[in-house]
């Protein structure tokens, strides 16, 4: 894998070790980022960050800081070994569990501007609900979600969706939060430690 674009263009990453990791391919990560046009200055989450291609490029693109997310040893080792390679600023790993992750973010009154989740596929029902609930509470008014999933799944949070595109097996919805939702309490480009 490579970061597509920005001051890390045509940096290699490491996706962790196994099959337990669906890395996002360069083609649909570079298609997402078309979407979402200038991430410049805005808190990035990345849930199930798996090798954090997504944060990490989003960092290249000139994103604030990038919260990156994944509950798996290997996957976070990874994590934090692609960033040692790229040292972006504002980049954290963490390994935890997303649900503690959002209730943390939520007592803390933490906002993000733009929150990736890319689950594994068959615990999207599972971690559909927790979203439902949370991610209105920690995104930015009118942040944007991105959720990756199998073409095949029916996905819906309660929110505007953007776009709803298809790459091969890969779907991406891109969810727009309505201004006012999460309140007035925001960290735009901020990372609160724990």
């Amino acid at each position: 894998m490579r970061i597509i674009a920005g001051k890390n263009k045509g940096a290699i990453i490491s996706a962790p070790p196994g099959t337990r990791t669906r890395p996002t391919a360069d083609r649909v990560r570079e298609a997402v980022f078309s979407i979402l046009g200038d991430v410049g200055g805005l808190a990035v989450l990345d849930l199930f960050a798996g090798s954090g291609a997504l944060g990490l490029e989003a960092l290249s693109r000139g994103a604030a800081s990038a919260l990156l997310v994944d509950s798996r040893p290997a996957a976070a080792g990874t994590i934090a070994r692609n960033i040692t390679k790229l040292k972006p600023e504002n980049a954290v790993v963490r390994r935890r569990d997303y649900q503690a992750i959002l209730k943390d973010a939520a007592k803390k009154q933490q906002r993000f501007d733009l929150i990736f989740v890319d689950p594994p596929y068959r615990m999207h029902r599972v971690v559909e609900p927790v979203l439902t609930r949370w991610l209105p509470r920690v995104a930015s008014p009118g942040g944007r979600i991105v959720i990756e999933s199998s073409s095949r799944q029916e996905v819906s949070l309660p929110m505007e969706l953007q776009t709803e595109k298809v790459y091969g097996d890969t779907g991406i919805r891109v969810y727009r939060v309505p201004d006012g939702t999460a309140g007035t309490a925001t960290s735009r480009g901020t990372l609160i430690p724990e």
